[in-house]
């Protein structure tokens, strides 16, 4: 799958996003190491607090179906009036659950910025800039599982 094929599974599930308060909808795309996607959106509530981001909704997805190892994961978000979608990258507490699972070496967050997001079906790989990040780049000196484990 390539990087445009995984951003427009993310514009696809920001489709979806529930965001009755901020208006800010966010789509992911997780890719596993065996080619699986899951999509995600953010899904808010009335008491913030469990509000869920689309990274979170991907990654909760993906185990709950029994994948644990991932290669990429698309994020794409903005405004829901915007025509032009900025980057949008994961939160904190979404960096944290990417770390749980991907190899902050190796597993890419893949950020774009899309132009004329009103009709997601003519989108060209022209409309699209992306950027490519190492988990490790966006969350350096990262709390995971390997501080956990003594040999």
């Amino acid at each position: 799958m390539t990087d445009f094929e995984l951003v427009k599974l993310a514009l696809e599930a920001r489709e979806m996003a529930y965001t009755p308060y901020s208006h800010h909808k966010v789509g992911a795309a997780l890719l596993c190491k065996d080619g699986t996607v899951f999509k995600g959106c953010n899904v808010e509530n009335a008491g913030y607090t469990p509000t869920n981001c689309a990274e979170r909704t991907a990654v909760f997805k993906a185990v709950s179906e029994g994948y644990k190892e991932y290669e990429a994961i698309a994020v794409v978000g903005g405004m829901d009036n915007l025509k032009d979608l900025p980057l949008c990258a994961p939160c904190g507490v979404c960096r944290q659950v990417l770390n749980e699972f991907g190899n902050p070496d190796t597993f890419r967050i893949i950020l774009a910025e899309v132009k004329n997001v009103d009709d997601l079906s003519s989108i060209t790989e022209d409309d699209v800039k992306m950027t490519n990040k190492t988990l490790k780049e966006i969350l350096p000196l990262g709390f995971g599982p390997k501080n956990l484990y003594i040999e």
